[in-house]
């Protein structure tokens, strides 16, 4: 195992669980708490890296089993890796490719060594394994790498929980042996479905290889609202305040707020872009479906408290105009505020955290918001 030259995190500040702090990565700092916008296929649906830099995005996530079938590898270093792949000069994380596999079902078959699949693709077959699988992610040159997990669906029995956190272990010792790129920070993933216990056992095992960070795996994958919020609240308190915590694949306004009063620093979820392209406006108070009729003569932007370039250049009139006309230009409005929306938030939550105020920023913004 080698020590990382990459993946300091330096904690600022505290109020109750919330944290403000500071991940050192190999393209720059990432301030927390942040949100990182999806590029599944190395790119954000829709915007572009300038977008992106424009309301203040810090790192993005990408994903290894989407990569690796497609443009592959040996494309990618033979452009000069992702970075110069897909023009961004900021961070990039990379998950495992994990929960990918394990949602074709059908597709995969599950061992100690690794998991073969069948592409969704093509159907050609793969094999991924703790040390393939940490190799792609240093070799594409990314920032974050994730070790290997197993993801269940919830609810689970506990068989197959006790399996998952076992592998999920097992995988993650053979990750951390088989880093070789100190520029890469390599996190671990813990599982252990809705069980306090088996998290316990998780997090145990994973924070004993002393990686750099640790996310939480294994929710927003069949559990009600206060199941995820406990679980992921449960489960920081198990983690080292001295490294950064990663709460994987959740994305509501709601969800992010309770998230960083349960003391996590870092978020991604496809939500925002995908609500983006199916014509949902997100907001700090209410969402809209801006293709409602309603909204046809609306002169006011999609959101009044949003400082982005399109609330302040457009009106719900014509975005609205633009989804029921089916132009392109709609889905790119919406992902843009929406993410932009997003930023601002995290912005505002470090602010907020740094200064005291906290709780009282909290209840300002938390309100209900369904998926």
């Amino acid at each position: 195992m080698i020590s990382s030259g990459a993946g300091r995190f330096t904690l600022r500040a505290t109020e109750g669980a919330a944290r403000r702090g500071t991940l050192s990565l190999a393209h720059g700092d990432v301030e927390t708490p942040a949100f990182m916008p999806v590029g599944t296929a190395a790119t954000i649906k829709g915007l572009t890296p300038d977008d992106l830099r424009a309301f203040g995005t810090q790192i993005v996530l990408a994903n290894t089993y989407h990569l690796w079938l497609r443009p592959g590898r040996e494309t990618i270093e033979a452009l000069g890796g992702l970075h110069a792949f897909m023009c961004w000069d900021r961070n990039i994380l990379t998950d495992s490719g994990g929960f990918q596999v394990f949602s074709l079902e059908s597709r995969r078959e599950l061992s100690e060594h690794g998991v073969r699949f069948r592409s969704h693709l093509d159907g050609s077959e793969h094999e991924f394994t703790p040390e393939n699988v940490v190799a792609f992610q240093e070799d594409v040159g990314v920032d974050v790498a994730m070790t290997l997990d197993v993801c269940v669906k919830l609810p689970a029995p506990a068989g197959e929980i006790d399996q998952a956190v076992r592998l999920t272990s097992a995988w993650a010792q053979r990750c951390a042996a088989a880093r070789r790129r100190p520029e890469t920070a390599l996190f671990g993933v813990v599982q252990g479905g809705l069980d306090e216990r088996s998290r316990e056992r998780s997090a145990r095992e994973l924070v004993a290889l002393e990686l750099p960070g640790y996310a939480i795996g294994g929710l927003s994958v069949g559990e009600t609202r206060e199941e995820l919020h406990r679980i992921s609240r449960f489960t920081a308190a198990l983690l080292p305040a001295h490294k950064p915590r990663y709460l994987m694949g959740v994305g509501t306004v709601s969800d992010l707020l309770a998230g960083i009063d349960g003391g996590i620093d870092l978020f991604d979820c496809v939500y925002p872009t995908r609500c983006g392209r199916n014509g949902r406006a997100l907001g700090r108070t209410e969402d809209l479906n801006i293709k409602n009729a309603a909204f046809a003569r609306d002169a006011r932007p999609l959101d009044e408290t949003c400082a982005c370039y399109v609330c302040a250049t457009y009106t719900r009139a014509y975005v609205s105009h633009l989804f029921r006309a089916d132009e392109m230009l709609g889905p790119r409005l919406l992902s843009y505020h929406n993410l932009a929306l997003f930023s601002q938030l995290m912005a505002e939550a470090r602010d907020a955290i740094a200064a005291g105020h906290w709780a009282a920023f909290r209840n300002q913004h938390l309100h209900p918001m369904s998926p």
